[in-house]
């Protein structure tokens, strides 16, 4: 039986729940908590420091994001979603990324051009040395400010729903070398798309770029 951990409408999560359960998000996405592990309470509060009433607030944010289930029995368990939820999640989020992408490509201005092309050439960096944690955090930047500097708050907090799931996928992708070849180049045309303000050409590359990824995140499932 899954327990109820809805919290009254007036309450909002303190900011020690909100850092802790980022922590957790985390350390899900990369792996530390495979999936099928428990995330025990208790430890997690004596390992951050921090007493047990935000960590239980944060375990439930997590749970809000479809990355644990919290039952009376097991406490918190990290969930595992197979390739078809992999497929279905990932046609979701390319169509809102292709639009934010499209969007972005139309209202593109020279300040915001520079943001973009820093954050590239930052994730590039990364990328050539090898590092794929801080390549991965880059990436996950640069879709996030995609969807942020679209225009677009409907699609933006619809986006933010689906991709604490999604990341986890994203960051399996990475690990596969001819995946990461291919996305390194869809990154660069998309730059090229960018720069050129063509919103089709920027959206129809974002697409391919996010299905691609849901299949090379299915079949590692």
């Amino acid at each position: 039986m899954t327990e109820s951990f809805d919290s009254p409408a007036h309450e909002t999560p303190t900011a020690t729940a909100q850092w802790v359960a980022e922590t957790l998000r985390d350390r899900i996405v990369k792996g530390v908590y495979p999936a099928g592990s428990r995330i025990v309470e208790r430890a997690i509060s004596t390992e951050l420091n921090v007493s047990r009433t935000p960590v239980r607030e944060a375990l439930k944010l997590v749970a809000a994001d479809g990355l644990i289930v919290i039952s009376r029995n097991k406490g918190a368990q990290v969930l595992q979603y197979g390739a078809e939820d992999a497929l279905a999640l990932f046609d979701v989020i390319a169509a809102l990324e292709s639009l934010a992408a499209e969007r972005l490509a139309a209202r593109m201005d020279a300040e915001t051009l520079d943001v973009f092309e820093e954050m590239h050439d930052r994730m590039m960096t990364y990328y050539k040395i090898g590092n794929h944690t801080d390549y991965f955090d880059t990436n996950t930047e640069i879709h996030d400010a995609i969807v942020q500097r679209c225009g677009n708050e409907i699609l933006a907090g619809e986006h933010r729903k689906l991709m604490a799931r999604a990341r986890r996928g994203r960051f399996l992708a990475i690990m596969r070398p001819e995946r990461l070849t291919e996305a390194i180049k869809e990154h660069d045309a998309l730059m090229e798309a960018l720069r050129q303000k063509d919103p089709a050409r920027a959206a129809r590359i974002w697409r391919t770029h996010l299905l691609h990824t849901g299949d090379t995140v299915a079949a590692l499932l």
